[in-house]
Formats: C-alpha cells, sequence, structure tokens
C-alpha cells in the first residue's frame, strides 16, 4: 500500500493524472471493456448508493414519485422537438436490428441482415420524448395534475472523450419529468429542484455551490429556461453539477398533451426535467480529496469509522475485541458506520495506508497498552491529526467530530472557491486572469455573438447568470454595450 500511495500522482503535477490515478486506487470504478463505459465496483458504487437514498427521500418528501420508462426510443420521437434533436443528434447510439446469426464462415456471430428494424430505435440519452408521450395517455383533465415523476436510469451519449465519472458514454443518473396546469407551477417546481439539488450538494457532499440560471447557448436542448448549480474544483475548473429546466409547453406540443382546464377548454400541459448523474461522484473526488487519498465527507461516506487493533497474539487480540465490542454497538445505535478490521492477513501499516487512500473519516487505532491506559489513537482524515482519547464516552465524542469533519471540509471547499473568485472590468484582465483559473465576475451583453467570441479566444464560458448576490448593471467587458449584471465565467469540466 505504500507503494501505491508512491505511485499516486501529486496534484501539483498533473491534477488530471492524480484523479485518474485515485479513481482506479481507492477501488472506485475502472474501465471496461466497452468503450467509454465504466465499470463502478463496490465502494464507489457505495458511494452513489448514498447519494441516491437521500436525494430519492429529498425527492419523496417533496411529493415525487419514482417510475420507469423503456430505454429504448423510437427514432421518429426524438424527431418532433427540433431543439432537442438538434441538441443529441450527434450523441445518440442506434438500434438498427434485433437478431444474431451464425457466420457461415465460422467467424462467430455476425448481424442478420433480414433481421433490421423497421424503425430504428434510440438508445435514451435523455427521457423527454418517451415519457411525453406516455404522459399523453396519463393526462386529460386539471385534475391529473401536476404529475410529478422521477426515474433512476442509465443513459448514453456517445462521448468522444471520457473520463470515469465526469464524461462517460453510459452513466448512471435520475432525471424527473413532471405536469403542470399552469407556466407558475412549473417554474416553481423547476426553482424547487434547483434548492433541493444545491441543499443536497452543501448539506451532504459539502460542496459549495453557485445556484444560477444558464444563457441561451449553454440552455438544454428544448428548454425555455435553464437553472444550474455550479461547483469550483480545485484545480479551478467550473463542473456543472446539476440543471433543472423549465420545458414551458414544447414537449407538450411536440407530443399532443392537452389538457381540458377549469373553464372547459383545452390547453396545453406545462413541463420541467432536473438531473443528477454519476458525474457528482467526480465533483466529490476533486472538491475534497488530497495528495494521499479521498477525503470523504461523512455524510456519504460508505464507511465513516474504522477500528484497527494491534496485536502480538490471539490473547491480545481477544482482550482488545472484548473491549471495542460495546464501543461498536453504541456507534451503531447512533447511526454511524464501522467497521472493525481484525484481519490477520494484512499488518496495521498497510491498513492505515488504505483506508487513508479510501477516505475513511475517522480512524481508530487500539493495542494492549491502550486498553491498560483506557485510551485510543483516533486520526481524522480531513487533517491527518492524530490525538489520543479516553475509551469511556469515545462513541459520543466521534459523533460530534464526524458533524465537524463534514462542517471542516465544507468550510475549506468555500475558503477556495471564495479565493479564487475574482472581479474584472476590462476584457484584457479577463483574459490575464482566466488562465489563473478560478470564478472570473464580469459583466456580459447578453448576446450569443459575444459569448461565443469569449469561448473561441479563452475557452471560458459562462457558467450561469446568478441568481444572487451582486445585481449591479453596468457595460460588457467586451462590446462596452449595456450588462444587465455581472455573470460567472469559467472554464469547465
Amino acid at each position: 500500500m505504500a507503494k501505491e500511495l508512491k505511485d499516486l500522482t501529486k496534484r501539483a503535477d498533473d491534477y488530471s493524472q492524480w484523479y485518474n490515478d485515485l479513481v482506479i486506487k481507492a477501488d472506485l470504478a475502472e474501465q471496461s471493456a466497452v468503450r467509454g463505459c465504466m465499470v463502478i465496483k463496490p465502494y464507489g458504487y457505495a458511494i452513489w448508493e448514498k447519494m441516491q437514498r437521500e436525494l430519492d427521500r429529498m425527492f419523496k418528501e417533496t411529493g415525487h414519485q419514482n417510475a420507469y420508462f423503456p430505454l429504448l426510443i423510437p427514432k421518429s420521437f426524438l424527431s418532433r422537438e427540433a431543439e432537442h434533436v438538434e441538441g443529441f443528434a450527434k450523441e445518440c447510439a442506434v438500434v438498427t436490428h434485433h437478431r444474431l446469426k451464425n457466420d457461415p464462415n465460422g467467424n462467430g456471430v455476425i448481424v442478420d441482415p433480414d433481421a433490421r428494424l423497421e424503425e430504428e430505435l434510440i438508445i435514451r440519452p435523455t427521457s423527454e420524448t418517451i415519457i411525453w408521450n406516455t404522459y399523453r395517455n396519463w393526462i386529460n383533465s386539471y385534475r391529473d395534475l401536476p404529475i410529478l415523476v422521477n426515474q433512476w436510469a442509465n443513459v448514453m451519449r456517445w462521448e468522444m472523450r471520457t473520463r470515469m465519472f465526469l464524461r462517460t458514454a453510459e452513466f448512471l443518473w435520475q432525471e424527473g419529468h413532471t405536469a403542470h396546469a399552469t407556466s407558475e407551477e412549473a417554474m416553481e417546481e423547476a426553482v424547487r429542484m434547483l434548492n433541493v439539488y444545491a441543499d443536497f450538494a452543501e448539506k451532504y457532499m459539502a460542496v459549495p455551490v453557485v445556484k444560477g440560471v444558464k444563457s441561451a447557448n449553454e440552455r438544454f436542448a428544448g428548454a425555455i429556461e435553464t437553472f444550474t448549480i455550479e461547483a469550483m474544483m480545485q484545480d479551478g475548473k467550473a463542473l456543472q453539477s446539476g440543471t433543472s429546466h423549465f420545458l414551458g409547453q414544447n414537449f407538450a406540443k411536440a407530443f399532443d398533451v392537452t389538457f381540458m382546464n377549469k373553464e372547459n377548454k383545452p390547453e396545453y400541459v406545462w413541463a420541467t426535467s432536473w438531473g443528477v448523474s454519476t458525474r457528482l461522484m467526480g465533483a466529490l473526488i476533486m472538491t475534497h480529496s488530497d495528495d494521499n487519498g479521498l477525503v470523504l465527507p461523512p455524510n456519504l461516506a460508505p464507511l465513516q469509522v474504522v477500528i484497527v487493533p494491534i496485536y502480538k497474539n490471539s490473547e491480545q487480540l481477544a482482550e482488545i475485541s472484548k473491549h471495542v465490542e460495546p464501543i461498536i454497538d453504541e456507534l451503531k445505535k447512533m447511526g454511524i458506520s464501522v467497521k472493525y478490521d481484525d484481519a490477520e492477513n494484512r499488518r496495521p501499516g498497510f491498513k492505515f495506508a488504505d483506508y487513508e487512500l479510501k477516505g475513511v473519516p475517522v480512524r481508530l487505532a487500539i493495542g494492549a497498552r491502550d486498553i491498560e491506559n483506557g485510551t485510543v489513537e483516533l486520526m481524522r482524515r480531513d487533517t491527518l491529526e492524530k490525538s489520543v482519547h479516553p475509551l469511556e464516552g469515545i462513541a459520543q465524542y466521534i459523533s460530534e467530530l464526524l458533524a465537524d469533519i463534514q462542517n471542516n471540509i465544507y468550510q475549506k471547499a468555500l475558503r477556495r472557491r471564495e479565493e479564487m473568485t475574482r472581479t474584472v472590468e476590462t476584457y484584457d484582465e479577463f483574459k490575464e486572469e482566466i488562465g489563473k483559473g478560478g470564478f472570473i465576475l464580469a459583466h456580459w451583453d447578453g448576446t450569443p455573438e459575444t459569448e461565443e467570441l469569449i469561448k473561441q479566444e479563452t475557452k471560458a464560458t459562462i457558467r450561469c447568470i446568478p441568481l444572487e448576490g451582486d445585481k449591479t448593471p453596468g457595460k460588457c467587458m467586451v462590446t462596452g454595450k449595456p450588462s444587465a449584471q455581472r455573470v460567472i465565467f469559467a472554464r469547465n469540466y
């Protein structure tokens, strides 16, 4: 394990390679036999499961129910909404045949040319089309609204350049799809779910985020308005961490989904969609982790506490275990996940390095002398600080310490973001500052042309138009035209 840590690239040397190394060495995921797709390993999936569990609870508390829709979408469905198909056409994987057969030349199996589908099927890049075709059968009257549905699923977008968790051809996510009687209700829903995402990011992931609206260039294909939460990674790049879309009546019109309103007149339904994906795993890694490995917030760590006994013989181990058992029971009663690692095939030093690499928030080491003294050695992963504590009351101390660790790593990320957020007035100043990374607050004239020029010349995009903060109008740093407020520019993943 010492060699594993030695081989972990330092962030300062190559941040991108450090990330790739860490995903593999911390046992989160690995490349698969399918180009651009990954295998999420049990430890990585355990983190995703905790994310999923908390988000699912939050969705249900806001009135949503889970459902499931088909993986395959008829090609004609994507033709119904012009912007939508334009946005996803280049990323679609297409199913053309439904059968294989043995190659008569003895070279394995081949696609049976007689099994061509009458209509090609698209592996879902997102599910608006199939869901709105379904909603047409569910909605007749205003009494059928709202429909508040979420699905947990996989999707496929044929990415050319991939990186595990951040951008893969297939990824896991949830996608909410809601139907409403009024524009106001749909907009309220879109904002509500944006706030749910922001609360989850900050309270569970310990990742500070900026809530905002996307520019027209960055908007979801087929949306009237896209809301986003934007996070800053340690290298100063932005990561879009969740989006919520006000779809207006676009999909209802495309799939002829109408309802009889209270005046008994037909009207098109109003819609939203919203989603977060396994990209959040990438945000978690890149926001908190260090050159020693993962740093996981206790609220999402699969294992919050590990106890490693240090012993010379079976008698010592038995005595240590006898003292540790009530501590484990007490921690479990508090809802704290704990592992007692008394495996004989790994030395304590190996275990220490392994759990440090995997980001376990609290590690206890206890030996025969500790039992005599009634103490235990504790190390907190966020600061790597070691301290000695009485065995009596240690469970309560750990409970409070986990809350402190959760807050500490959030505050550390927040301070970093504040230090790397700067305001500029001129385009020359912008071009100088953007190279240093971070969020740049600048005035923009609101036109796609100016936004595209900035992107081409600096590789920076408008991450969002912030919903909160300074709304002072000014002049565009590029054109000098009026600007309603400063927007956030950054280079991004």
